[in-house]
């Protein structure tokens, strides 16, 4: 007797954007990504309660309480991390549902991008908003050469000198700096940013993107000595071009 066993396709895994911040799900997520993502019932999420809150406003079909989700956050162990794609094996889909904007930028689910390349499971990006990306367009500044710079340094001893050194690399290369700040600390860093940089230097400061409050200010730094923005505990992000 010949047998014939059936071959399990595998998985895929989904990156799947979150919004920026309160807004209606259907102005900055597209209609094709919510329904990919109501198909899915394993999600790796950075905290349960957001992504459960997320899942129920784009009126996922399922009930939340089945859906089994996988914590990826810095008590992590990184010895766990290839079990979370152990589904895709089995021909189910995972998706990787970030906390705000798109996953894997500025974003802990790179790691898991890394060994689903490893393990040959197809990654797919879905499209969303990226608060990086909508401050550069938003901008006017150099969007054909830019750096994302993540976190400048929190230590007052190190903040000062790195700032000088990002100014003076955007001018010799005319390149954009984006950077981004824990939104408790914005207005320690929009201080030192116009105490350090030179007058002529462009900073550029989106707050809220995509949300009702959405403000996008670009000035040179002479001017916003003048201008205090009010950015404490919002999001924001942050470019200069010296």
């Amino acid at each position: 007797m010949i047998i014939f066993r059936s071959k399990i396709m595998t998985g895929r895994l989904y990156l799947i954007p979150n919004t920026l911040g309160e807004c209606e799900i259907r102005d900055t997520i597209p209609q094709g990504v919510i329904n990919i993502t109501h198909s899915i019932n394993h999600f790796i999420v950075e905290d349960v309660r957001t992504a459960r809150r997320f899942l129920i406003k784009t009126g996922y079909p399922g009930k939340i309480d089945d859906i089994e989700f996988s914590l990826l956050n810095k008590h992590t162990r990184k010895e766990d991390i290839p079990g979370f794609l152990e589904p895709c094996k089995e021909g189910i889909h995972v998706g990787i549902l970030s906390e705000a904007g798109v996953p894997a930028v500025a974003d802990p689910g790179a790691i898991i991008v890394d060994y689903a390349h490893k393990m040959g499971i197809q990654v797919v990006p879905l499209t969303g908003p990226s608060s990086i990306l909508l401050a550069l367009m938003a901008s006017g500044l150099n969007g054909q050469s830019f750096s994302f710079l993540g976190y400048l340094p929190v230590k007052n001893n190190e903040l000062p000198g790195r700032i000088k050194e990002i100014e003076a690399y955007s001018a010799r290369n005319n390149q954009t700096q984006i950077f981004i700040e824990t939104p408790y600390r914005n207005m320690k860093l929009f201080s030192e940013l116009v105490k350090i940089c030179k007058s002529s230097t462009i900073l550029g400061i989106a707050v809220n993107l995509t949300t009702p409050e959405e403000k996008i200010i670009v000035k040179k730094i002479e001017d916003w000595k003048n201008c205090k923005p009010d950015l404490d505990k919002k999001p924001a992000v942050f470019l200069i071009q010296g």
